[in-house]
């Protein structure tokens, strides 16, 4: 229900999503005894996935601050 559109996976969709794949992250994060940052492949081209990917990467940098965080797109 996406449509391929950036703005969507941003604002809408992703706004629906994030809180549950950061709760996600967050379990796996509390596993690591010393973790250092994240690595996240996604898409660049527009449409949903990198929309939801921005939304994720703003996120990951509020909840976690200053831990490294690489995107390959």
């Amino acid at each position: 229900d996406a449509a391929n559109n950036y703005a969507r996976g941003h604002y809408t969709i992703g706004k629906e999503h994030i809180d549950i794949v950061l709760e996600k992250i967050r379990k796996q994060t509390e596993q690591c005894m010393g973790l250092q940052g994240f690595l996240v492949f996604h898409s660049f081209g527009g449409g949903t996935g990198s929309g939801f990917s921005s939304l994720l990467m703003e996120r990951l940098s509020v909840e976690y601050g200053k831990k490294s965080k690489l995107e390959f797109r």
